[in-house]
């Protein structure tokens, strides 16, 4: 198993995670499923400032993990939503593990404070995954999502990533295009 920086050909396997969890769950809040192309715009929005990782195992990507901005006012610019998405029959194999264990030493070196996941309930496998990597459970937000004929509720957890006061030292980070 390898974590590393997604690369532009990882698009096409990363829509398919993710359309996946779009058209037969309640895990993403989306209902139309997206294109590569959308994929790849939002891979490269994203990877202007934030970091994004693949999973890869046995030669495939198997999962990604990513961090994105919180909420748009500025006083929140050191804190980040972070995300991962694994594979359907990929969950319990240390995937989710290995994501995060690349993934928050990234944004603690970035300057960022606060990592904050928001998970649709009820998803054990997700709750159980990041409480293992040090999150907190801070909400639970009843009945805020409506998907698949039913209301869903959302909880948050946060984990402080103690990085420095300041600005978030995100310079000289480039966008990565997929193709």
């Amino acid at each position: 198993m390898d974590v590393r920086p997604v690369e532009p050909g990882d698009c096409q396997i990363i829509c398919d995670i993710y359309n996946y969890y779009i058209e037969n769950t309640v895990i993403s809040f989306e209902e139309q499923p997206l294109t590569v192309d959308e994929m790849a715009q939002r891979v490269l929005a994203c990877t202007v400032s934030y970091p994004w990782l693949v999973c890869v195992d046995s030669g495939r990507v198997v999962g990604y993990a990513y961090a994105n901005r919180w909420q748009v006012r500025s006083a929140y610019r050191q804190s980040v939503e972070t995300t991962v998405y694994l594979e359907p029959g990929q969950q319990g194999r240390g995937h989710g593990k290995a994501l995060y264990s690349a993934l928050l030493p990234r944004l603690a070196q970035q300057g960022l404070h606060a990592a904050i996941a928001g998970i649709a309930l009820p998803n054990e496998a997700s709750v159980r995954l990041h409480e293992r990597m040090g999150f907190d459970q801070v909400a639970h937000f009843a009945e805020v999502g409506w998907k698949q004929g039913k209301w869903v509720d959302v909880g948050y957890w946060q984990k402080m990533l103690n990085g420095p006061a300041g600005a978030a030292g995100r310079e000289g980070r480039t966008g990565v295009v997929c193709l």
